[in-house]
């Protein structure tokens, strides 16, 4: 996965799954920012609406649509958008949220600096109402390895990283819970990060999204403490990456 010299400066990594009623808004928020050598990397995991159609009406060549190989999972399906990501710096995107105007100027700006960097984020609802100001003060976010193995504080929309954390993170285990802890916690261990206190995705919740991130837990204690285990036992045996 070594970078050549037409490499992408930026990369953003987006999953889909039936998003035809944000999808349009989300990407417009995105391709503002980027550069003419960026690339939007989005991994459609077998949508029945319009979303690849309205996705393939862009017209941008900086959008590549790819189909989820392993559709089901959106673990799996983020991770496949992530194998084909060529840039120096990696940003997760949701299908549903917005971006700030300054989202990429802030981060990559952030990573001359650091390894990876979340910022903070406010909660909408479905129709772009305030839900809550701060995900950092709701969720007690911040930095530290043992923080968050114990609760996640990692939200993949708010992510960027280099690539050198990409690198590190791939592939995924089998059964972690989600991507963004998992990457959260290659960071904490193989890198340097950072919480940055701009809140710069307008984060959507609503009944259709897909991860719910920030909610309680449907999981018991027993099975939250056994995929900890488990997330800690292979970052363990994760080898750095030369």
């Amino acid at each position: 996965m070594q970078l050549t010299e037409k490499a992408h400066r930026v990369s953003v990594c987006m999953a889909t799954r039936n998003g035809e009623r944000f999808i349009a808004q989300q990407i417009a928020s995105i391709l503002c920012q980027l550069g003419c050598n960026d690339e939007l990397v989005i991994s459609d995991d077998g949508s029945s609406d319009t979303t690849s159609m309205i996705i393939a009406a862009c017209g941008d060549p900086r959008v590549r649509l790819l189909y989820n190989p392993e559709p089901g999972s959106p673990v799996r399906n983020f991770e496949h958008a992530l194998r084909y990501a060529q840039g120096e710096y990696i940003f997760l995107a949701d299908q549903d949220d917005l971006w700030e105007s300054d989202k990429i100027k802030v981060q990559t700006g952030l990573l001359a600096t650091y390894d990876a960097v979340v910022s903070d984020c406010c909660l909408i609802d479905a129709s772009g109402e305030l839900l809550a100001d701060s995900f950092f003060a709701l969720r007690g976010s911040g930095k530290g390895f043992w923080k968050n193995l114990y609760k996640n504080s990692y939200l993949g929309c708010c992510m960027a990283f280099r690539r050198r954390i990409l690198e590190q993170a791939l592939p995924f285990p089998a059964n972690i819970a989600m991507h963004d802890i998992w990457i959260g916690l290659i960071a904490e261990r193989f890198g340097t990060t950072c919480f940055c206190p701009d809140r710069l995705v307008r984060y959507r919740r609503h009944g259709a999204t897909v991860t719910q991130t920030g909610s309680k837990s449907p999981l018991s204690v027993a099975r939250q403490l056994s995929y900890r285990l488990y997330m800690l036992y292979q970052l363990l045996c994760r080898k750095t990456v030369v």
